[in-house]
C-alpha cells in the first residue's frame, strides 16, 4: 500500500526480516544475534513492532478490526496513575480552585510567594495518591485478535477514536496467554513521507530514503550528524542528544546507534553513559577485562551498551549456548531472578568459568557486570532501527532542509514546539511569512524559500473557514481585495477579526487599521455569496477621508504572539534594553572558567531530581544570532532564580567544558521585560 514504516524489536535480528524490507536493519553489519529473536528455548513469540506514520497508523487499526472481526479484536488497556501534574490539576479541581491558580502551581511549582494557600493542600495529599490508579486509557500500540469473542474474557470500553480496548493490560493479557501485537505510530515517519512530497511539489526533485546504506555514508550527512545540529531529526534533536554527539564526534551508524542506547535513562543515570564518553576520549585510561571484551565489545570500547552485550559476554566469556545466553538475558532484564531456570544458568556459568582456568575473582567480577549491567540495557535492535530512521531525516535535513522543516512543521511532533521548528526553518535561510488568503494553505506550505505558516495554526480560527478559503481560490483565482473576499466567502466578523490581525491581507497594501475601517462598509454577513465575477451589480462605497490610521512598531509582533504563540521577528527585538550579552553561543569555547553573562530566549528545560532529592533544570535557549547554548541550574540557583515562563532572561554564570561540549553553570538569572504592548 505504500506505506511508510519502520520495523523493529527482535525481529530486527533476524536476516529474512531485513530481506523481506519489514525492518531495514541489516543483522550481519550490527552483528546481531538470531537466538535473541528466537531459539528453542523461549517460551513467548518474537517481538515485530511496527512503526507507522501518525496519521496512517488508524488505517492499519481499521483494517485489522475489519479482517478479524469486532468482536474478536480490541486495544489493549494500560492503567494510567495519578503522578505529576495530573495529581496538582486533579486536586485544584477537588479543591475548587480556579484554572489560573491550578496552572501557576504546574508552571512554577517552586514559587510558593504565588501560590494559592491550598497549595499546600494539594502537596501533601498528592503524596498520599501517588502513583494510585486514575484511569484507563489505550496502550501505546497493543492489538489483541482473539480465538473466541473478546467478551467471553473481559468487559470492553469504548474509547473517543471509536475502537473498544480491554479491561486489562499486558500483564494481565500475557495471563490470559494473549499474543499482543504493536501497531505503533511516530512522527518521524511523516517528516520523512511529507518531506519527499514538498520536494517533488517544490523542486520537482523524486528522491529515495530507503537507500539507507548510501545515505549512511554520504559524507554529508556524517558532517551533519557530527555538528550535533540536527532539529527536526528524528530521535537526535534533543538537546542532551546534541550535546552527546558533539561529545563523542559522532559522525557514522555504529556510533549513533550506540549513542542511541546510552543516552536513555538506566544508562546514562547508573554512570555508564559517562564512562562510554570517558573511554572514547581517553583510549589509554582503561583496559580490558578480558580478551573476550576487547574481541566483542570493541565497538563500545569494553562497555556493555546493549541487551546483546549480555548474550556475547555469557556466550564467548563461559561457554553457554547462544540460546541459553538469551534465556539468562531475558531472566535478567526481567524479574524472574529467583526461578529454578536461573539458578542452573548461573550454576553453569561458574562451573563453565572454572573448567576455562579463570580466576574466581575475574568470574565474580564478569558476572558482578552482567548482572548490574542487565537493569539497564537496551536492545540494540530497538537502537539500530532508530538510528536507520534518524540518517534518513539526516539526509532530508542536510540537502533539503526547507522542505524538511515545513514538514516537520506540519507533523505537530517532535522535541520542541513549533516555534522552534520555524526558527531553525528561518536558520537554514527560509523567508517566513504569516498567513496569507492568497498563498497559505490549511498546513504550512513552501514556495521556492518562502515558508507560508498555515491557517491550522491560528488561535481560534475555523477548520472548516480555513479549507472554504483554500478551496474557493483554487477554484476561481486569487482574492483582489478585502471586498472581494468579503463577497466570496461567508466569513463571521470575529474570524474576519482574525484574518486581518494577522495580516492575511497585508497583499492589498493596506494597514489592519486601514482593514478594519474598510470591513466595516465591505463586509455583510447576510448577503448571499457570489463567486467571482459573479456579482449582478457592483456597488461603490461613499468617498470619504480617514484620518491617518497607523500601526506602532511592534503591534504586529503583538498580535503574533496572540494569534500563533509566538512571534515572527526576532524576539530580541522586542527587548527594552539593547544589551545582549557579553558573548555569544559561538564564543563560549573561547570563555571556558570564565564567569559571563549571557542572553537567552528561553526555548526549553528539563527538570531532574538529585541524588539528595533536589530539583534542578537543564535549560537550553539561543542567542540574538539564533544559536541554541545550554544552561544548568543546581538546586541554589534554581531556587532563587527560578524560570519564570517564556521569554528573555540575563543570566550570569560560568562557562564550563565537557568533553569539548561548553554550558553555562548559572549562579543568577533575571528575566528581562518586553517593550510595552503598543495597542492598549
Amino acid at each position: 500500500m505504500g506505506y511508510f514504516h519502520v520495523g523493529r524489536g527482535s525481529g530486527a535480528n533476524s536476516i529474512v526480516a531485513y530481506n523481506l524490507n519489514i525492518t531495514d536493519v541489516d543483522p550481519l553489519e550490527l552483528d546481531l544475534y538470531f537466538e535473541r529473536f528466537i531459539n528453542p528455548h523461549r517460551s513467548s513469540p518474537p517481538d515485530f513492532d511496527i512503526d507507522f506514520s501518525w496519521n496512517n497508523r488508524d488505517d492499519v487499526t481499521d483494517y485489522i478490526f475489519k479482517r478479524y472481526g469486532k468482536e474478536h479484536t480490541a486495544l489493549l488497556a494500560t492503567y494510567n496513575t495519578f503522578k505529576g501534574k495530573s495529581i496538582i490539576r486533579e486536586l485544584g479541581k477537588v479543591l475548587g480552585l480556579p484554572k489560573a491558580d491550578i496552572d501557576t502551581i504546574v508552571d512554577e511549582p517552586m514559587a510558593v510567594d504565588k501560590h494559592h494557600p491550598f497549595a499546600k493542600h494539594i502537596f501533601k495529599y498528592g503524596k498520599m495518591i501517588e502513583k494510585f490508579p486514575n484511569y484507563l486509557s489505550i496502550h501505546a500500540g497493543g492489538i489483541l485478535i482473539s480465538e473466541k469473542p473478546l467478551n467471553y474474557h473481559t468487559a470492553l470500553q469504548l474509547m473517543p477514536k471509536g475502537f473498544p480496548i480491554v479491561h486489562f493490560d499486558m500483564y494481565g493479557a500475557e495471563d490470559l496467554e494473549y499474543h499482543k501485537y504493536d501497531v505503533l505510530s511516530q512522527r518521524g515517519l511523516g517528516h520523512i513521507k511529507d518531506a519527499v512530497d514538498l520536494v517533488k511539489q517544490n523542486q520537482g526533485k523524486a528522491i529515495d530514503v530507503h537507500n539507507v546504506a548510501l545515505i549512511k555514508e554520504d559524507p554529508k550527512v556524517k558532517a551533519q550528524l557530527r555538528s550535533g545540529h540536527c532539529i527536526g531529526c528524528f530521535y537526535i534533536e534533543s538537546p542532551a542528544m546534541r550535546g552527546l554527539l558533539h561529545k563523542l564526534r559522532c559522525d557514522n551508524y555504529i556510533h549513533l546507534v550506540a549513542a542511541s542506547s546510552i543516552i536513555r535513562p538506566g544508562v546514562a543515570q547508573s554512570g555508564m553513559m559517562r564512562e562510554y564518553i570517558q573511554r572514547f576520549h581517553k583510549p589509554d585510561s582503561y583496559t580490558y577485562l578480558h580478551p573476550v571484551f576487547e574481541e566483542h565489545l570493541g565497538e563500545t570500547y569494553g562497555v556493555m551498551v546493549y541487551q546483546e552485550d549480555v548474550m556475547k559476554i555469557v556466550h564467548h566469556f563461559s561457554g553457554l549456548d547462544l540460546d541459553e545466553s538469551d534465556v539468562l538475558r531475558r531472566i535478567m532484564t526481567g524479574k524472574k531472578k529467583s526461578s529454578d531456570t536461573f539458578y542452573r544458568l548461573q550454576e553453569k556459568y561458574f562451573r563453565n568459568c572454572k573448567e576455562r582456568g579463570y580466576p574466581e575473582e575475574l568470574s565474580k567480577e564478569v558476572w558482578r557486570q552482567i548482572e548490574s549491567f542487565s537493569g539497564y540495557s537496551f536492545c540494540k535492535a530497538h537502537s539500530a532501527s532508530f538510528a536507520a530512521e534518524s540518517f534518513q531525516s539526516l539526509y532530508l535535513k542536510t540537502y533539503f532542509p526547507l522542505e524538511f522543516m515545513t514538514a516537520v512543521i506540519n507533523n505537530f511532533g517532535g522535541f520542541y514546539s513549533t516555534e522552534q521548528y520555524v526558527h531553525e526553518a528561518r536558520m537554514c535561510g527560509a523567508k517566513i511569512e504569516a498567513p496569507c488568503v492568497n498563498n497559505s494553505t490549511y498546513y504550512t506550505n513552501i514556495y521556492g524559500t518562502t515558508i507560508y505558516i498555515g491557517f491550522v495554526h491560528l488561535a481560534n480560527l475555523e477548520q472548516k473557514l480555513s479549507h472554504a478559503i483554500v478551496e474557493e481560490r483554487q477554484l476561481h483565482g486569487d482574492y483582489r481585495s478585502l471586498k472581494d473576499f468579503t463577497h466570496r466567502i461567508n466569513i463571521s466578523k470575529e474570524q474576519l477579526e482574525i484574518l486581518i490581525r494577522i495580516g492575511a491581507f497585508r497583499f492589498t497594501g493596506m494597514n489592519k487599521y486601514e482593514l478594519m475601517w474598510e470591513k466595516n462598509a465591505v463586509h455583510n454577513p447576510l448577503i448571499k455569496h457570489a463567486y467571482a465575477g459573479e456579482m449582478l451589480f457592483d456597488t461603490e462605497p461613499e468617498n470619504f477621508t480617514l484620518p491617518i490610521l497607523s500601526e506602532t512598531e511592534h503591534e504586529q509582533s503583538f498580535d503574533e504572539i496572540e494569534l500563533l504563540g509566538f512571534p515572527l521577528c526576532n524576539p530580541f527585538d522586542l527587548l527594552q534594553t539593547k544589551f545582549r550579552g557579553d558573548i555569544r553561543a559561538t564564543q563560549m569555547k573561547d570563555y571556558i572558567g570564565k564567569t559571563v553573562r549571557m542572553v537567552g530566549y528561553y526555548v526549553c528545560r528539563k527538570w531532574v531530581t538529585t541524588s539528595k532529592g533536589d530539583l534542578m533544570n537543564f535549560g537550553t535557549m539561543t542567542d540574538v544570532d539564533g544559536h541554541f547554548f545550554d544552561t544548568v541550574h543546581f538546586p541554589p540557583s534554581l531556587k532563587a532564580y527560578a524560570f519564570q515562563g517564556k521569554g528573555c532572561y540575563i543570566v550570569l554564570g560560568k562557562v564550563v567544558d565537557d568533553f569539548g561540549f561548553a554550558s553555562l553553570e548559572v549562579s543568577k538569572m533575571v528575566k528581562l521585560p518586553f517593550v510595552k504592548d503598543g495597542r492598549y
